[in-house]
């Protein structure tokens, strides 16, 4: 899943919504964490630079769904005071999108995977690359791939895309 945040603290927002996560029962346990990263706002550019990271959590699959697991990331959301009435793609406090489940392929109203902006946006995948560097996206392409097929800078750990 990717985190980010351009309200307040960011990185303590991203830690607040980490553990809040880790809360949610024995069947959502933390797996890796990329480094955090500064990153320039897509689409609405006048606002803050997000912090961003993508975490990996082991879910139990017997008890988990895709849809659950986004409820449960909008849940965080909500209770760190997350306003959906906004801009779309403007400032937000935290911000969790899931980028994956496993396999899992989907298209609905309500949830697609794997998220269908991620091949677009470097601040996922980047961090992304950090702790699945091996990682081959559903459709073939490896991480590395398609990064390449963007636009981006990356300055220590600032990244800029146009």
């Amino acid at each position: 899943m990717s985190l980010g945040s351009n309200l307040g603290d960011g990185e303590a927002n991203i830690e607040e919504a980490l553990q809040r996560l880790e809360h949610y029962g024995d069947d959502l346990v933390f797996d890796a964490q990329s480094p955090l990263y500064k990153t320039e706002p897509q689409g609405l550019k006048d606002q803050p630079w997000f912090t961003n990271c993508v975490v990996r959590f082991k879910v139990g699959s017997d008890i988990w769904a895709p849809e659950g697991l986004l409820s449960t990331l909008q849940a965080v959301e909500a209770k760190m005071g997350r306003d959906r009435d906004g801009a779309p793609g403007g400032p937000r406090n935290i911000d969790l999108d899931l980028l994956l489940f496993g396999d899992v392929l989907m298209q609905g109203e309500y949830l697609t995977l794997p998220h269908p902006r991620m091949l677009e946006r470097a601040f996922v995948l980047v961090p992304l690359r950090d702790i699945a560097p091996g990682l081959v996206l559903p459709g073939g392409k490896t991480v590395e791939q398609a990064l390449a097929a963007l636009t981006y800078g990356l300055d220590g750990g600032n990244i800029s895309q146009k």
